[in-house]
């Protein structure tokens, strides 16, 4: 039997063949909250390779293949790409195994520190890198995805809110910043511990999902790691690692911890929205029971004075009782 024959990609046969990989193994891994799927590729002499599948119109591998050339072109640890195909969303990449962050620490949690320090220290790495070839993460894209928690939150909730306030607010808090993310750095925008691989040592980390890389904020991807939507990370790691980047990178802390703020509140009402359209939409309920957590990360950054607009909307907004209740409950 073919490969097409089994549900795999129409065409994955000949792809495999061209690329030195005819009669391997084909194993399908769990899926992510994207169309994209995943195989492992094992040949007959234990040799692997990860296989993507972005199929069109839903998806389109090339952004991921420009990010990851460029990054693995300036020293930075993605996976190397061993064939394309982008016509069909075939492609073949080297394997990082299985040793990812968020996995090694849920058997290792002593090991968080060096871990995270690690993150940390590539993070500056990448940040001290002329920005990629990117487009710019602007004003109209960051008020676009606060838009989000307005369009599926707020109407899952039956909330009736005054969504022209709440953007005039966002453009408000985040006008301010956006002249100290000039020139910019590259954002992978999802840099957290299910994206991140340890590669045979705690210092040696490779890179994943970062096909929606932009120029940007340096803090945007330090909020992403230390205000995990999927896992916790306490008060006092995250001060931790906030102060080594600070160090390291060299920012006033003052300005640069507002800036943390704005971006992880902007991220964090973001990520609500993904979360509620995920369960509405695409059926993935199990992305409500993250809710909680990246609600009370939001509610941290709103806490801060540069929020104070945004904070003014939410009291005006958002009744008391769901706020309490870390955005509340659904009917999955």
């Amino acid at each position: 039997m073919t490969l097409e024959h089994a549900n795999f990609p129409e065409g994955l046969d000949a792809f495999l063949a061209a690329a030195g990989w005819g009669g391997a193994a084909v194993e399908p891994l769990p899926g992510d909250a994207s169309f994209r799927r995943y195989f492992r590729i094992r040949s007959a002499d234990g040799a692997t390779a990860m296989l993507m599948d972005a199929p069109p119109p839903n998806e389109d591998p090339g952004p991921f293949l420009r990010a990851a050339h460029w990054l693995d072109d300036n020293g930075m640890r993605a996976p190397r790409i061993l064939a394309e195909r982008p016509e069909r969303g075939l492609v073949l990449l080297e394997d990082f195994g299985e040793a990812r962050m968020r996995d090694y620490l849920d058997q290792w949690p002593t090991d968080e520190s060096a871990v995270y320090s690690a993150a940390i220290d590539a993070l500056v790495k990448l940040h001290q890198l002329p920005a990629g070839p990117f487009l710019d993460y602007s004003l109209a894209e960051y008020l676009r995805e606060t838009r989000l928690f307005i369009d599926w939150y707020c109407t899952a909730q039956s909330l009736y809110v005054d969504a022209a306030g709440y953007t005039a607010a966002w453009e408000q808090v985040l006008s301010a910043m956006l002249p100290r993310q000039r020139p910019g750095v590259t954002v992978l925008r999802d840099y957290h511990a299910e994206n991140i691989m340890l590669l045979g040592s705690l210092e040696k980390q490779g890179l994943l999902d970062f096909q929606d890389a932009l120029v940007g904020h340096p803090a945007y991807d330090l909020v992403s790691l230390l205000q995990d939507a999927r896992r916790d990370v306490s008060p006092e790691l995250e001060a931790q690692m906030f102060d080594r980047y600070a160090h390291k990178a060299g920012v006033d802390v003052d300005t640069f911890l507002a800036d943390y703020a704005r971006l992880g509140a902007q991220r964090n009402a973001k990520i609500v929205g993904i979360f509620v359209r995920l369960w509405r939409r695409d059926g993935k309920p199990r992305y409500l029971d993250l809710i909680p957590r990246v609600w009370a990360l939001l509610e941290r950054d709103l806490a801060h004075p540069a929020l104070a607009p945004v904070a003014a909307w939410f009291d005006a907004n958002i009744p008391a009782a769901l706020r309490e209740a870390n955005g509340g409950t659904y009917q999955k």
